[in-house]
């Protein structure tokens, strides 16, 4: 009996050190920042894009980290949120435009050409047998069953109001602060109570769980970055790895002015838009850099990832009840909801003291589905068990080597839906791979096919397809064998009452 309680004391202080050397992982991840909306470039120069913000701290962890040169989410939030929580494609997800605060809500808007797709309208599920959703394993849950200790903050927006999947406790976060279906926050303001009327019934959009900065000058960025460093105080007690999804509603509408920040951008010429939206960004920088500040002043500096990440493109579009855009995205072309560069390419910064060389840059491509795969082996997790196919790729090799190269890899985005936004380019029924330098963009309204070398012309103004009239063939026929594989959804053609025919299967 004594040497079964001698091995048992044995067992459970192995497990404990284990524990303790297994890194803790912070994501941080930005709503609708463009790959230009920082003083840190991601181009091969700075531009007066990068002149015009001040994040101080994104320049701070890209000198302690690696910067990504070509990092890709999927042109919209919902799909680029749940390809991350999965590791699948949003293709494969059937998850391919953004859900709703109301269960069975399709957010397609009405198109005289097609009806809408058949994708999964209420998001993704942790549960089984949930209408029009996509039933899959979480990475939070896989961490949370491995001993980490899971935190969500800010916003979630992964499934339809109604549904299991609006919660994320349900997806293996122990605590979650602020987040739910809402894809946006009604108000940044304290004084607002971020949208939660006294004595009324809160808009669908309100955020929840702040009640301790209600009438209080807390702008939402701030209020949330104070809570996430409460939440971390316990498993740093505990001993305890902790996964942090860190992911703040900034920058994303509506644009409102952070006032610690504003004086500076007025003084220097902005519009009362363009300051706003320049505050909510140096916003976010401070908080990433509070963050930074206290981990090292816990002692865990050493032994923590930092993942920085924007979800989609900046808003490039003219909003309503404003003149102009208040991002944009040169020398990329579109921007949100786009898959053209300026929708899916965006900033990504890599910190993991010892791992991570100073000051690094990786030039290969990765994509937003990767972080499951990755995150699970920085965590030691090996042949984690899941319902799904995992798309994605570990980023690990790259983290280790920044020369790392695979240019035999395909990226593929699939957008077979109307966004109510707004029409632009690559916005609406639009597909694209990526595979070295070379990016089809396919149009399902026409079956047209533009061919673009992300080398020599990043900004995608000149279409090649015709001088490259093999390769154009080539990725259009992986692009729909593809889709094939995933049953990805196409819109219905009002025409034929049949699905659009899938890349490189007809001729229009």
């Amino acid at each position: 009996m004594k040497q079964l309680f001698t091995l048992s004391i044995f067992l459970c202080g192995f497990l404990l050190s284990t524990a303790q050397q297994r890194p803790n992982i912070i994501v941080f991840l930005v709503d609708d920042m463009g790959w230009q909306d920082c003083s840190l470039p991601f181009w091969k120069e700075k531009t007066p894009l990068n002149k015009t913000y001040h994040t101080p701290n994104m320049e701070r962890l890209a000198a302690e980290g690696m910067k990504f040169t070509n990092a890709y989410a999927a042109p919209v939030c919902t799909p680029s949120r749940t390809a991350m929580l999965t590791g699948m494609s949003p293709a494969h997800l059937g998850i391919t435009s953004w859900t709703s605060t109301s269960k069975n809500d399709n957010t397609d808007a009405k198109d005289n050409q097609f009806d809408a797709a058949n994708w999964n309208i209420n998001g993704l599920s942790p549960v089984p047998g949930i209408e029009r959703t996509a039933y899959a394993t979480a990475f939070p849950q896989i961490l949370k069953d491995a001993g980490y200790y899971t935190i969500h903050v800010g916003k979630a927006h992964w499934a339809s109001a109604g549904t299991p999947g609006a919660n994320p406790h349900n997806f293996g976060f122990m605590v979650n602060i602020a987040g739910h279906a809402g894809g946006h926050p009604q108000s940044y303001l304290g004084e607002k109570n971020y949208g939660n009327p006294p004595a009324q019934v809160a808009q669908p959009q309100a955020v929840p769980d702040m009640e301790e900065y209600y009438g209080t000058n807390k702008f939402l960025t701030e209020a949330l970055t104070l809570e996430a460093l409460k939440a971390i105080e316990e498993p740093i007690k505990r001993k305890q790895p902790f996964y942090l999804n860190m992911a703040h509603y900034a920058v994303h509408m509506p644009i409102m002015s952070d006032d610690r920040f504003i004086k500076k951008y007025l003084d220097a010429g902005m519009d009362s838009l363009e300051a706003a939206y320049a505050t909510l960004i140096e916003g976010m920088d401070k908080s990433l850099g509070d963050i930074m500040d206290f981990i090292k002043s816990r002692g865990i500096e050493k032994n923590t990832v930092i993942i920085f990440m924007s979800d989609n493109g900046g808003l490039s579009l003219v909003p309503p009840r404003h003149g102009k855009p208040h991002t944009q995205n040169l020398p990329l072309k579109a921007g949100k909801g786009s898959v053209y560069e300026g929708g899916i390419r965006e900033p990504m910064i890599v910190k993991y003291p010892g791992l991570t060389k100073l000051g690094s840059i990786a030039n290969q491509y990765v994509i937003i589905e990767d972080f499951f795969p990755t995150i699970l082996e920085l965590a030691g997790i090996k042949n984690a068990k899941t319902i799904q196919q995992v798309d994605g790729k570990s980023f690990v090799p790259i983290l280790k080597n920044e020369m790392w190269k695979d240019e035999s890899r395909s990226l593929i985005w699939h957008s077979p839906n109307k966004w109510q936004m707004a029409d632009g380019p690559g916005i609406n029924y639009t597909s694209a791979i990526r595979k070295g330098n070379w990016k089809l963009v396919y149009y399902m309204r026409n079956g047209k096919a533009e061919l673009y070398n992300l080398q020599e012309d990043i900004g995608e103004m000149n279409d090649v397809a015709q001088q490259h009239q093999e390769i154009t063939k080539e990725l259009l026929t992986l692009l729909g064998i593809q889709l094939k594989k995933w049953n990805a959804p196409m819109p219905i053609d009002k025409a034929t009452n049949t699905p659009v025919p899938l890349p490189g299967t007809t001729t229009y």
